[in-house]
């Protein structure tokens, strides 16, 4: 198969389809973080119509998350806003930009699609996200509610489930939750806070990745 992996910098995806035999190319703006010389550093939109038989597209959730809600509105805001957040008008001009953006991945001329971003405004705003997968489920110690919108690609049958660490939360509640190693005891990220936090969290896990593989790899 000629796989495209859009917006993807890391190269997980891409290499999982590789080692199966498959010709897949990363693409993204930002060049390859493994040097890999199947990546092209281009915007995606540029190379839809190549011929190829599936695309995974990872595009930016910045602005389609539901996180920072708040920053829609037009203000005035309960907290500090950093110089480079975007906030009102100019927010929300950027989110339906990048609706549009995930819009036309959807309509390229490619048979099979499959789109991947966390829980956000695609599923009310778009079309019903057609399943939602976390790591743990494939054999990885973490955490991350990931929304998949596919075309003409099987539901992800879940392979090897991580077991968590049960802790008691809220604390003295005597209710037990499961949490994974990517996450605190309240089950926020614990990533802290840096330069590069964006490009870790967004990273896919090798677990989905090579669930990604193996499955949607034998659907020609």
């Amino acid at each position: 198969m000629r796989v495209l992996v859009g917006c993807e910098q890391s190269g997980v995806v891409r290499r999982a389809f590789r080692a199966l035999g498959h010709e897949a190319w990363s693409c993204d703006l930002l060049p390859a973080a493994d040097g890999s010389p199947f990546h092209r550093q281009c915007n995606v939109l540029t190379l839809l119509d190549e011929g190829w038989d599936l695309m995974i597209a990872h595009p930016d959730c910045t602005y389609l998350t539901n996180s920072a809600e708040w920053a829609y509105g037009d203000g005035p805001y309960h907290q500090k806003v950093k110089p480079e957040t975007l906030v009102g008008a100019a927010r929300r001009a950027a989110r339906e930009e990048a609706i549009l953006f995930v819009k036309r991945l959807w309509e390229a001329p490619i048979e099979r699609i499959a789109i991947e971003n966390p829980v956000g405004c695609l599923g009310t705003r778009w079309i019903p996200v057609s399943q939602f997968v976390h790591p743990y489920e494939f054999g990885d110690d973490a955490s991350k509610k990931t929304g998949l919108f596919l075309k003409n690609l099987p539901l992800l049958i879940p392979t090897t489930r991580y077991p968590g660490r049960w802790v008691e939360w809220p604390r003295g509640s005597g209710k037990m939750v499961e949490r994974w190693s990517n996450q605190t005891d309240g089950g926020q990220n614990k990533l802290p806070p840096s330069d590069d936090r964006w490009m870790l969290r967004s990273r896919t896990y090798e677990g989905l990745a090579a669930a990604f593989a193996s499955q949607w790899g034998v659907t020609c």
